[in-house]
C-alpha cells in the first residue's frame, strides 16, 4: 500500500491541477481578449465557415505581443495582437493568416486543445510520480531523469497534434476556395517573424516539428490534390 501512496497522490495533483490550469486559462483569456473584427479577416472566415456548413467562425484577439494563435479548451479561437499587427503591417496576409485560423479549428475538431490541458496536467503528474520513485532509486538525478522522460513525451505528443491539425487546416483551405500555399508561404516566413521578436523562435515553434518537414508534407499534400 505505501508503495502506491506516490501515484495516488500523483493522480490527485493531476486532478488539482486541469482543475486549476482551465479556470486559470479562461480567466486569463477572457480578461486579454475581443472579438476580432476585420473586413478582410472576416471575409476569410466566412469561406471557411461555409466550407464546414457553419453560421460563422467567431475568432478573439488576444491582446499579448508574441506572434501566435491558439485554440482553448473550451473551443474558442484566439489570434494574438502581436499576430494582427502583423496583419495590418503587411508582414502577413489575410489568407495567411486565415490558414493560422484554420489550424486552430483543427486543434478544436481534433480534440487536441482539450487533451493538451489534460496531457498538461497527467504530465505534472507523471513527473512528480516518476521524481519520488527514481528519487528514491537513484538520490540526485532521479528527479533530471523524470523531468527530461516527460519532456520528451511531452514533445512527441504536440508534435503529432501540430502534424494533424496541419492537415486539418490544409484540407479546409483547400475546400473553402483559399488554398495551401498561403499556408506554404507563412511556414516560410516564420524565421523572419522571429527575427522581428527579437530573435526569439514564434511561440507556437515550441516543441512542434521543424518547419521545412511541415512544409513537405503541404508540399505533398497539395501534389496529391492537385493531380
Amino acid at each position: 500500500m505505501i508503495r502506491i501512496i506516490p501515484i495516488l497522490l500523483a493522480i490527485l495533483y493531476a486532478l488539482a491541477m486541469y482543475r486549476f490550469s482551465a479556470w486559470r486559462t479562461a480567466r486569463e483569456l477572457d480578461a486579454k481578449s475581443t472579438p476580432l473584427v476585420d473586413p478582410k479577416l472576416n471575409d476569410m472566415s466566412a469561406k471557411m465557415a461555409k466550407a464546414l456548413d457553419l453560421p460563422r467562425i467567431k475568432v478573439h484577439l488576444y491582446e499579448i505581443e508574441p506572434v501566435n494563435g491558439l485554440a482553448a479548451p473550451d473551443g474558442r479561437i484566439f489570434i494574438t495582437r502581436g499576430f494582427y499587427n502583423k496583419f495590418r503591417q503587411g508582414a502577413v496576409t489575410a489568407e495567411e493568416l486565415a490558414s493560422v485560423i484554420a489550424h486552430e479549428l483543427g486543434h478544436v475538431a481534433l480534440g487536441h486543445s482539450r487533451r493538451r490541458m489534460i496531457d498538461f496536467s497527467g504530465q505534472n503528474a507523471l513527473r512528480t510520480a516518476l521524481a519520488m520513485v527514481l528519487g528514491r532509486l537513484i538520490p540526485g538525478i532521479g528527479v533530471w531523469i523524470a523531468s527530461g522522460l516527460t519532456s520528451l513525451l511531452a514533445a512527441r505528443l504536440s508534435r503529432n497534434d501540430e502534424y494533424e491539425a496541419d492537415a486539418y487546416a490544409a484540407a479546409l483551405l483547400t475546400k473553402a476556395g483559399i488554398g495551401i500555399g498561403p499556408q506554404i508561404s507563412l511556414f516560410e516566413k516564420l524565421d523572419a517573424l522571429s527575427q522581428s521578436g527579437g530573435n526569439r523562435p514564434p511561440a507556437w515553434l515550441l516543441s512542434h516539428p521543424k518547419t521545412e518537414e511541415r512544409i513537405e508534407k503541404l508540399r505533398q499534400m497539395q501534389l496529391r490534390w492537385d493531380g
